[in-house]
């Protein structure tokens, strides 16, 4: 992998023509290029032929059934990648630019990128089967007997075990007692800063008033590099608002950005391609929800995608605003932030009206920044509704400030959770696993002891990408009393471009790594939240597949709806993210990108 990387453009061009001299031979000597592209189709067919006719005179039995299967998926791939078809839904045509290039046009050359050409060299050695598309290299052994067999695969099942224990020490957890100490000390700064105590920390009311939302305060409290003060001018300068509580605050590493708390900093701390970014997009007028949420809407407050259950936004704020959040466009800080009772009146009113409706999403904006009177009065007109049976609240309090699950909350819970009738449950999003800390578990020991079922949502993102790191994750949720219950793949927003991952990286993780956990562990599922329809499946070939490959080596997708089996239903076209430049950000960031070798066989 690593050679690759560090090849130009000429060098990458020449290794592809060296490794596949007769597709050069069959491009380069086709009249044009329609001639060109028959004649491919027929070369990937011959290739899928030889593969699993027994009786053609080139199947090779001793080319293993892994490679064979990777193979077909590629064939799949690059057939689909050359069709005239996806050339005019995507307004790109990757097969014209391999044609030239065979024809020894140099000048389409400058308008590619390395990227471009990796993804076509990986893809012509998966379908040689040449791919070596698994981490471990070792083949099938005949053993004398059945105890034998069990014993040597059993040091193999070690092995697989320690790649993920040994790639845990690299990271840390909430619960580690260094950090502790660290967060322990960060919390007094803090609380000295405010001349307060102990008292008013465990106050959530505290909390929500001060609320640091001001370069000058943050400065005082941790040191920031020059990039995130860059950052947090910009979004000053351009009114987009960050709020971060004081207890999320003391997660922070006091003497500046460091691996335990990146994730935790790119959260809250806007960069400076976000906030150019969206200046550039209001400025022009681009439509900020990308989730097409104001299509699916069809009374205020509400959203509707799926069949069963609504989501209802009482309020349009949070105590904290994450950069990534999908609702960046309508997320406003606490001083702007309002709850309008005559919108959720008709709206309350708009769910009672329809039995189809069983379950609803209570989020926003963070419905636990209201106080337990006012929520108390949402959840019990909600509870009242006959044909309701779940009432999710979605709150990310448990992660910035989990001060918040007092008693008055607890009563909340215990009052309207109705055992066989209704369940209120909590729908979470814990990122890292340094989050998750001694009043993280405080505060759902607190929940669970009510019977509270939590449930997390994880954004997939790149200061979680790394190799296991998602897997610890999980490992620390379910140990403190969570299930992971959705892995999404990063919004394909441009503002959010710093935090986007390659779907291949996500459906990789998944396979490679969560999979080497226990199944009660690994029960989210990973999935792409399709803008207007809703959330589409990763790990299935029946919902997406990729249709094109950019100059600039971004892979295209076109997902299908998840109701595309109950009726005809148009297709999302998708532009995700280079695989190549991913990979030169992890190398720059001190990872070993032969480790991720196989990503590019992940569609």
């Amino acid at each position: 992998m690593k050679q690759f990387i560090k090849m130009n453009k000429n060098e990458l061009l020449d290794y592809l023509w060296d490794e596949n001299p007769d597709m050069k031979r069959l491009l380069k000597y086709s009249k044009v290029i329609h001639e060109a592209r028959n004649n491919f189709f027929s070369y990937l067919n011959y290739y899928e032929r030889s593969y699993f006719n027994v009786q053609s005179e080139h199947y090779n039995e001793d080319i293993p059934i892994v490679e064979r299967n990777n193979a077909k998926e590629c064939i799949r791939v690059l057939k689909n990648i050359i069709r005239t078809e996806n050339d005019k839904i995507t307004k790109h045509c990757a097969f014209e630019i391999l044609f030239k290039l065979s024809c020894d046009d140099m000048s389409v050359l400058p308008k590619i990128s390395e990227g471009f050409l990796c993804e076509f060299i990986f893809l012509m050695k998966g379908i040689k089967g040449k791919s070596e598309a698994y981490l471990c290299q070792s083949r099938p052994v005949e053993y004398e007997n059945a105890r034998s067999a069990s014993v040597e695969r059993s040091k193999v099942l070690d092995n697989y075990s320690y790649m993920m224990l040994e790639r845990f020490k690299k990271y840390k957890t909430g619960l580690d007692e260094s950090l502790i100490n660290e967060r322990r000390k960060m919390k007094a700064k803090i609380l000295k800063y405010f001349k307060a105590g102990e008292k008013e920390w465990f106050d959530h009311r505290w909390q929500l008033k001060h609320v640091i939302n001001d370069l000058k305060t943050l400065s005082a409290l941790v040191s920031l590099s020059a990039d995130e003060i860059e950052g947090l001018k910009l979004a000053d300068k351009y009114s987009i608002p960050f709020q971060i509580t004081p207890y999320y605050l003391s997660l922070f590493n006091e003497t500046g950005r460091c691996e335990y708390d990146n994730a935790i900093r790119a959260q809250v701390l806007h960069g400076k391609n976000y906030c150019k970014n969206i200046f550039k997009s209001k400025k022009n007028g681009v439509d900020m929800d990308y989730m097409g949420e104001k299509s699916t809407s069809p009374i205020d407050l509400i959203t509707r995608r799926y069949a069963q259950i609504v989501i209802l936004k009482p309020y349009d704020s949070c105590p904290q605003i994450c950069t990534y959040c999908q609702r960046n466009w309508e997320i406003t800080d606490l001083k702007s932030a309002k709850t309008t009772k005559d919108k959720l009146k008709k709206a309350i009113e708009w769910i009672a009206a329809d039995p189809a409706i069983v379950e609803i999403l209570l989020t926003g904006g963070d419905p636990l920044t209201l106080n337990n009177e006012s929520l108390d009065k949402i959840i019990a007109e909600l509870a009242a509704i006959k044909h309701i049976v779940r009432i999710r609240i979605g709150t990310r309090t448990l992660v910035t400030m989990p001060q918040r699950i007092d008693d008055g909350f607890l009563d909340i819970l215990k009052k309207y959770h109705k055992w066989g009738r209704r369940e209120i449950c909590i729908v979470t999003h814990f990122q890292h696993p340094a989050e998750i800390t001694p009043d993280v578990c405080a505060a759902v020991e607190k929940l669970k002891y009510g019977g509270v079922n939590i449930y997390n949502q994880q954004v997939f993102t790149y200061f979680n990408s790394k190799k296991y790191e998602t897997c610890l994750l999980r490992k620390t949720l379910k140990l403190s009393g969570i299930d992971p219950y959705y892995t999404f793949n990063t919004k394909g927003k441009e503002e959010t471009l710093d935090f986007r991952v390659p779907i291949s990286r996500l459906e990789q993780e998944r396979k490679e790594e969560a999979r080497l956990l226990p199944g009660i562990v690994r029960t989210d599922e990973p999935v792409f939240n399709v803008p207007k329809i809703g959330k589409s499946h990763l790990r299935a070939w029946q919902d997406h597949e990729p249709i094109m490959i950019r100059p600039d080596g971004k892979r295209i997708y076109r997902f299908f709806p998840w109701e595309s089996r109950f009726a005809v239903s148009d297709a999302y076209v998708y532009t995700d993210v280079s695989i190549y430049d991913y990979l030169k950000r992890l190398e720059a960031d001190g990872e070993d990108i032969d480790d991720y070798k196989t990503i590019w066989y992940y569609f």
